[in-house]
């Protein structure tokens, strides 16, 4: 599936995905993880992938975020072509929020430390001194996702819903210009979850032209910013576009193999099982 689209003025697309695909194995040990997508995510539009378990979401978000090279075809990030680039240059412009960050984070660091990490991109503090605008940075994004009263706390000792707006801050601290949130909202209480969503729409609107990609398996998830949505189903594009014609009955329970209803209000998303659905 190919969405075609012209950027304005000279700033290329945040990513193009040109017929790539990807996999893993040889021969008869071959698995295919993504099969020849076309994919153009411009500056300023915020995204939804969204598909069952083993659909590909985790491997198209690793070309995404340049850790990865694809089998065949061609990506663009933030202008930038994997293969012909600094991968690492290229990661300090791209912040991402998902658990493998969280898990190599110490626990002994304070909330300010974690955020702080975010100016390049590592898990630990580095060894020369922070600038006061490099503090003043971490403190105002720490505020912004609702911690400032807990900036001296350690992270080991926060809840799973003050950790992950922990890595949230600390993905903003870095001025990214694509914003890539892996499940970030998953496991969160009701309090937590509309707290991460909060931050990302006020993210969101301080830097209009940032891009965010969020990968999802539940809509409930998703923040009321989201444009547009992408589905996803054994490494095939199901439907793509804007989010209000992809986010509907049919395309949905194709992606996810059941019939679903799917609603909407005030911006936000629900999905559910139609009436007299059964497992049997």
């Amino acid at each position: 599936m190919t969405i075609a689209k012209q950027t304005a003025g000279a700033v290329a697309p945040a990513v193009v995905l040109s017929d790539v695909a990807l996999w893993v194995g040889v021969r008869e040990t071959r698995v295919d993880l993504i099969q020849h997508i076309d994919w153009t995510v411009d500056r300023g539009e915020h995204w939804a992938v969204l598909g069952p378990n083993g659909a590909g979401k985790s491997s198209l978000l690793s070309l995404c975020v340049a850790m990865r090279h694809p089998s065949e075809g061609t990506v663009r990030v933030l202008g930038a072509q994997l293969g012909r680039t600094d991968m690492r240059e290229l990661r300090t412009r791209i912040g991402v929020v998902d658990a493998t960050i969280a898990a190599r984070l110490w626990g002994i660091l304070t909330l300010d430390d974690v955020a702080l990490t975010g100016t390049n991109g590592a898990v630990l503090p580095r060894p020369r001194p922070y600038t006061d605008d490099e503090r003043e940075r971490a403190a105002f994004e720490l505020d912004r996702v609702g911690l400032k009263a807990l900036r001296h706390r350690r992270f080991g000792d926060c809840s799973q819903g003050e950790r992950q707006r922990a890595l949230l801050a600390r993905a903003l601290v870095g001025r990214p210009e694509l914003l890539v949130l892996d499940e970030a909202a998953a496991g969160l209480d009701l309090p937590a979850r509309e707290a991460m969503l909060a931050a990302l729409v006020s993210a969101a609107e301080a830097v209009p032209e940032r891009a965010t990609i969020t990968v999802t398996h539940h809509v409930e998830e998703l923040p009321p910013i989201t444009t547009h949505a992408l589905l996803l189903r054994a490494g095939a594009v199901v439907a793509a576009g804007p989010v209000d014609e992809v986010l509907r009955n049919e395309p949905m329970s194709e992606t996810f193999g059941l019939p679903v209803e799917v609603t909407s209000r005030n911006g936000r998303w629900m999905a559910q099982a139609a009436p007299g659905w059964s497992v049997r």
